[in-house]
């Protein structure tokens, strides 16, 4: 009997450290904590890659804020309170529907997006995901339900804003990996094409990759992770993944990454580009750092988005 104590009370110490080992592990990857709300006036992302950018971002963030846009929100699958805005460039003009990064908001990463929209001809929604910006929800999940709510919001464009509207998804970052998954859905006719900017492979990928550089075992933690995903999030993190859904993508494809991209590797984007069975394109923008392609090069960014779209409007 004193055995059997035993070895139960190992097992349950065991089954304490997995489930307080994967609690960290959601924590700091997956959910957002109560004070994560940006409380400078111009919010502009930290790192010395956005340094030489700072004035434009400013720039961006003040330029947008005047514009006149409409309050959009809709509700998620699973009861959640969603919210974006809508800028209009005229009535009928294609639509881009924007997703932001990890950890960001729409208006922090998506106004240099609305102005480059209006370059093009283009309305603009750039919506925050769920657990970022105004939006409700504390769970971040990669990509994997972020992708069923962009298919609500390509639903609410074409319930509230124009049926006949000419569509385009488009993500930054893990805004990419989003656009990328939903690529696989059966999506209507009106979503034309896809616009995926320094996107990762898998979560799986991108979440061992910062664990290394945080010198932690990744392969032992990352089971952990995925655990904490589970129990805490109610999600499996390896549900889906952008290089999978790419091995079913049904509409044209546009990749963008910069060479320079310390955090999400630009072969990240080849292997997508690879992998991807529908039309596709992938443009290399030369010393561009994360997320900083078309403030690098944006005539080269605007030219390879009016040469792979624009015949996808006709």
């Amino acid at each position: 009997m004193t055995i059997l104590l035993m070895i139960l009370g190992a097992l349950l110490f065991l089954a304490a450290a997995a489930a307080l080992t994967a609690y960290i592990c959601f924590y700091m990857i997956f959910k957002r904590s109560d004070n994560e709300k940006d409380t400078e006036e111009y919010p502009i992302p930290s790192g010395k890659v956005y340094e030489p950018f700072r004035e434009d971002m400013i720039g961006y963030l003040k330029t947008v804020r005047a514009m006149p846009c409409r309050q959009a929100e809709i509700t998620s699958f699973d009861g959640l309170k969603l919210r974006g805005r809508y800028y209009e460039y005229k009535k009928g003009a294609p639509i881009e529907l924007l997703f932001h990064g990890y950890r960001g908001t729409a208006e922090r990463d998506l106004s240099g997006g609305v102005l480059r929209c209006a370059k093009l001809g283009r309305s603009a929604l750039i919506v925050d995901h769920r657990a970022g910006g105004t939006s409700e929800g504390n769970v971040i999940t990669f990509g994997i339900n972020e992708s069923r709510d962009a298919e609500r919001w390509v639903d609410f464009i074409l319930s509230d804003i124009d049926k006949d509207a000419k569509i385009i998804l488009t993500g930054i970052s893990m805004g990419a990996a989003t656009v990328l998954i939903t690529a696989q859905k059966p999506l209507p006719k009106n979503v034309v094409g896809v616009l995926a900017d320094c996107g990762y492979t898998s979560a799986k990928a991108i979440i061992k990759k910062v664990m290394r550089e945080m010198h932690l075992p990744a392969n032992l933690l990352y089971p952990f992770a995925r655990l904490g995903a589970r129990l805490y999030g109610r999600f499996d993190i390896d549900e889906t993944s952008p290089i999978e859904a790419m091995k079913n993508s049904r509409i044209p494809i546009l990749f963008i990454h910069g060479d320079h991209d310390d955090f999400v590797p630009h072969e990240m984007s080849i292997e997508n580009y690879n992998a991807c069975i529908s039309k596709k394109q992938i443009v290399t923008v030369k010393d561009a750092g994360h997320g900083t392609c078309y403030m690098q090069d944006p005539e080269l960014y605007l030219d390879s988005l009016r040469e792979f779209f624009d015949p996808l409007f006709v």
